[in-house]
């Protein structure tokens, strides 16, 4: 008698684990809608939620504006926002508001056209980078009682004020060859010294008064981050630099290119941390360490694969199968021995039925990266173009061939880096100045 397929995958599926496709903003899941305040039944705006919190430049700011944004980060953050913490973020929130006000009043002053299309194009693009039905944001925001607009508005003001801080450097925008080919330069001369791969999040100080109430909600911000909140989701909502449209992303970075304060901790943190608050000139900042490397030197082997996965119709046990998951196991054993090349895993993934959040394709891959470690070790055992055996979950059954393996330098600092890197320094200090501006020549008056 023949052994059982399934037994015999156990001791491939108990080591590995399937590649999946990243999600910079996470699915509302049902229980953290659940856990998620809703508004009153009826639809009935709650008690005082239309009461003016602030007038920017004769336009209101409300209280329902302010509810509005705190849920959304809450939608984002698959986190709970009870009303006392609700209570505690409102400052901070109403503050990013008026930042917001501001700049898209400035944004419309300079009549720089920010189109329906140009918001709904951006939303799409949300939908589809996190794996979401078209539309399904919109639902996912009536979940919990935040009106769309809520996150148009922010997306308006975001891609407004990019536009308006590219005109705004005009000739300026792209730096000249002498600039670039000096930036590499340096860059060569300082090979072998440190360099930290950081996201940041950034929150601005303009009245000293106002400092007591800014840290501490730079600490609540600081305390959702350890308890789980994605860094790129609160920079996304909270942070005031550039970088905020990148999840906060700020790229590779030496210490003398960031402040010395927050130099001094990024050379303590382990990767994986996140710092305290820390002061710098004109704010705040919250700073991730992803990783370290050395300036010029981070070899690394990059692969690219695809990925068939043949899904069970119910949870699989392993002594009792369906006929369903026999077929299912068979079709993935003749792909696996009959397999020899990457479009004949791609086009066997196509007619499988579809993987889930298992994409065909996941892009390239740094297979040092790559957990568990016995994924990353049966990657490594692949030739390139010969598929592996059948790997058997729960769920279904993967198959999966490397197309392709190099050695790279990632740490190679090309004049395109250079370029990018001169640029974003440039729209950051001036969306930072611009910023500062716009404070200083408004009328802001704040009701209680």
């Amino acid at each position: 008698m023949q052994p059982s397929p399934f037994l015999a995958l156990i001791r491939v599926a108990a080591t590995a684990a399937l590649l999946a496709g990243p999600a910079l903003v996470p699915g509302l899941s049902p229980a953290a809608a659940q856990a998620v305040p809703k508004p009153p039944a009826g639809g009935q705006p709650a008690n005082g939620a239309n009461r003016i919190v602030a007038v920017v430049n004769s336009e209101v700011v409300s209280r329902a504006d302010v509810v509005g944004r705190a849920r959304l980060f809450a939608l984002n953050a698959g986190i709970a926002v009870a009303p006392e913490a609700l209570d505690r973020l409102a400052p901070q929130v109403t503050r990013l508001l008026i930042d917001e006000r501001l700049r898209l009043q400035e944004v419309q002053r300079r009549r720089l056209p920010v189109t329906d299309a140009d918001v709904a194009d951006a939303v799409s693009e949300l939908e589809k980078r996190n794996n979401l039905a078209p539309g399904s944001l919109k639902l996912q925001l009536a979940q919990i009682g935040v009106a769309p607009r809520v996150l148009y508005d922010q997306i308006r003001t975001q891609i407004g004020w990019a536009r308006l801080i590219r005109q705004q450097l005009g000739p300026n925008a792209d730096p000249s060859e002498a600039e670039v080919q000096e930036a590499v330069r340096n860059n060569q001369a300082r090979t072998g010294q440190p360099e930290f791969l950081v996201s940041e999040i950034f929150i601005p100080l303009d009245d000293p008064a106002a400092e007591p109430e800014v840290r501490r909600f730079v600490d609540d911000v600081v305390g959702q981050l350890r308890r789980g909140t994605p860094f790129a989701i609160a920079a996304t909502q909270f942070s005031q630099a550039q970088t905020a449209l990148q999840g906060g992303d700020l790229g590779w970075v030496r210490k003398e290119e960031v402040d010395p304060e927050v130099a001094a901790v990024l050379e303590r943190m382990p990767p994986g941390a996140i710092s305290n608050a820390i002061r710098v000139p004109g704010g705040y900042q919250i700073v991730a360490l992803r990783q370290r490397r050395e300036t010029g030197r981070d070899m690394a082997t990059m692969i690219t694969l695809r990925q068939a996965f043949f899904g069970f119709a119910g949870t699989l046990d392993p002594n009792n199968p369906t006929q369903q998951q026999r077929d299912q196991v068979e079709k993935a054993q003749k792909l696996a021995a009959g397999a020899r090349s990457c479009d004949a895993v791609e086009q066997a993934a196509r007619g499988s039925g579809g993987g889930g959040d298992r994409p065909v394709d996941p892009g390239t891959i740094r297979l040092e990266t790559v957990n568990p470690p016995p994924l990353r070790q049966l990657l490594a055992s692949l030739t390139p173009g010969k598929a592996s055996q059948p790997i058997l979950t729960p769920d279904g059954v993967l198959v999966m061939m490397v197309c392709s393996r190099e050695q790279r330098n990632l740490a190679e600092f090309t004049p395109e880096d250079a370029k990018q890197q001169i640029l974003r320094d440039r729209i950051e200090n001036l969306s930072r100045q611009v910023q500062r501006d716009l404070r200083r020549r408004a009328q802001i008056e704040m009701r209680s």
